[in-house]
């Protein structure tokens, strides 16, 4: 065995792909969710080896799961598949939409590694940290301030633990566009919405969790050993094609 996963998000899509993936590369898989019941059923279906079930902004679960997932090998890595969609009119952000965000998408993923930290330092090889930011960081969207503030954060915080890091643990993330998960369900359940959305992008059609997951297990494991600092678009071409006009 190549060791264990900690999988935050683990229940979500893009979590659940990633949790299958590495399981294909012969790593076991702990995953964390808050939803217990959504947590047993990705469990069962990706074959985890063990799950926690809490609120990831607390240090309780976020010890819980390090312990829990130490007991059943080195920790070979930590995949922080949490997010937000909160889309609203700059004028209409409030200081609370703005806080929940950045303490989901960028104090968490903060928390889990620090948590994880004294785990990875003492696990076996080069040991991989995969995070999640958005498209929206980096191309100016509309209705898009809160949650590109809470992505650039995580870009921000990838390339300081990398650094900082280096060279035993590696460090990278991975800035999707609109993916077809029950997070994003809001945007993609309408089809003449979603089909909108598909056609701004080169490959005209949205991401799909498995396009996702694969990278991630990848950037985890020690095929990528050379890899680290790096915020990966997985976007259908958004971020850097115009094919019309």
């Amino acid at each position: 065995m190549s060791g264990v996963v900690l999988v935050y998000g683990g229940s979500g899509g893009i979590g659940a792909a990633t949790a299958r993936a590495l399981v294909e590369k012969g790593y076991a898989v702990h995953l964390v969710a808050r939803d217990a019941g959504r947590l047993a059923e990705a469990a069962r279906a990706v074959g985890a080896a063990g799950t926690t079930a809490g609120d990831i902004l607390d240090d309780a679960t976020l010890r819980q799961a390090t312990e829990e997932a130490a007991q059943r090998g080195h920790v070979a890595g930590l995949v922080y598949a949490v997010g937000t969609i909160n889309l609203k009119p700059a004028a209409r952000v409030s200081e609370a939409d703005a806080v929940q965000d950045f303490r989901i998408n960028a104090l968490g993923a903060l928390r889990a590694v620090q948590a994880a930290l004294p785990a990875l330092k003492s696990a076996e090889g080069s040991p991989g940290i995969v995070l999640f930011s958005t498209v929206a960081a980096s191309q100016g969207f509309a209705a898009h301030a809160s949650v590109a503030m809470a992505k650039g954060a995580v870009e921000g915080l990838t390339l300081a633990l990398a650094a900082e890091l280096a060279p035993k643990i590696r460090v990278n993330a991975i800035a999707p566009s609109l993916t077809r998960t029950e997070l994003a369900r809001p945007l993609t359940a309408n089809e003449t919405m979603a089909t909108a959305i598909a056609g701004m992008h080169a490959l005209q059609r949205l991401g799909e969790p498995g396009d996702i997951g694969p990278l991630a297990a990848f950037l985890v494991s020690a095929e990528a050993s050379w890899v680290t600092g790096q915020i990966i678009g997985v976007d259908g071409g958004r971020s850097t094609l115009r094919t019309k006009g």
